[in-house]
């Protein structure tokens, strides 16, 4: 047998045929500016629409109000919700500045999601490449898994207060599930010749999980973040609704208590808007890091 090793980026003769006069251009081959402008230009128009969409749908909600079909009392009207928006923003909140409150949630979240993704990867990532320690914790995991998160959190506020320490549990919590079965099952799908073949050149049990397995489930990894950081501000505005000095949490609690609804909806926007700059963020990431996908499967994902 020849030592010379097969490459996938050998020239060949057929490939080389395609740049003839007489082969038609395909639409690989077209100019990467021709692609960028239409990609440019459909996500612009997907922008129109959503926006589009948003502004119908708070239109008929303000002509229902308006015609009575709505209680605002009940259900609140956008007008309304704009103007607590506004006084939020110019006045403040009865429990300070709002731009203190969303930086409450936001630590409580950000370090949630961060700490979750952690130990869910190595943990995952562990009882992937391990079989006995796979089934030993099954159980444990799925008991842990099954027991309602308000559950885990009334039981975190009493253990250990109304601070921010309560909420990072339960934001813990509710990510590490996630991001461990994507990372678990990501570790089970790596393709079993890679591994033998890893093996057979003399690779350590630890360089061929850094080098073969984790790099093969880091997709399945990064599908769980665009879902991770939605479950983490979850369990923050959940721990702040359950009892909390500071957060949007408890905003959106003080004004349920008061009957305000439009306040209650001006703070589901507010969290809205923070997971929506999230997602985005996610999504550049997993972009910047998985280049060398097709560009149709950029941020894809998100939408999978």
């Amino acid at each position: 047998m020849s030592d010379t090793p097969l490459r996938s980026d050998a020239p060949m003769a057929a490939p080389a045929m395609a740049d003839s006069a007489d082969t038609p251009t395909r639409p690989a081959d077209r100019p990467p500016s021709r692609r960028g402008r239409r990609n440019a230009r459909r996500r612009v128009l997907m922008a129109a629409a959503r926006v589009a969409i948003v502004v119908v749908l708070l239109t008929v909600w303000q002509l229902a109000v308006n015609a009575k079909v709505v209680d605002p009392f009940f259900w609140g009207e956008p007008s309304g919700v704009w103007d607590e928006l506004v006084s939020w923003v110019t006045v403040g909140t009865p429990q300070g500045s709002l731009s203190e409150q969303i930086l409450v949630t936001l630590q409580e979240a950000v370090l949630g999601f961060v700490i979750g993704v952690i130990l869910g990867v190595v943990f995952g990532i562990a009882l992937g490449r391990v079989r006995v320690l796979a089934e030993l914790f099954a159980p444990f995991l799925k008991v842990a898994n099954s027991i309602p998160r308000i559950v885990l959190g009334a039981i975190f506020t009493v253990a250990f207060g109304f601070g921010i320490q309560s909420k990072v549990i339960l934001a813990v919590v509710l990510v590490f599930f996630g991001v461990f079965f994507n990372a678990f099952q990501g570790t089970r799908e790596v393709d079993r010749n890679l591994l033998a073949n890893a093996r057979l050149l003399g690779a350590s049990p630890w360089r061929v999980t850094r080098e073969v397995v984790l790099p093969s489930a880091f997709t399945w990894i990064l599908a769980s973040l665009h879902i991770s950081f939605g479950f983490a501000l979850i369990g923050a505005i959940v721990g702040e609704l359950l009892g909390a000095n500071k957060g949007l949490g408890l905003l959106i609690r003080s004004s349920q208590n008061n009957f305000n609804m439009n306040g209650v909806l001006a703070g589901m926007v507010l969290v809205a808007i923070i997971a929506l700059v999230a997602e985005a963020l996610i999504t550049l990431l997993e972009n910047r890091l998985l280049r060398w996908r097709p560009p149709q499967y950029h941020g894809a994902a998100a939408v999978e």
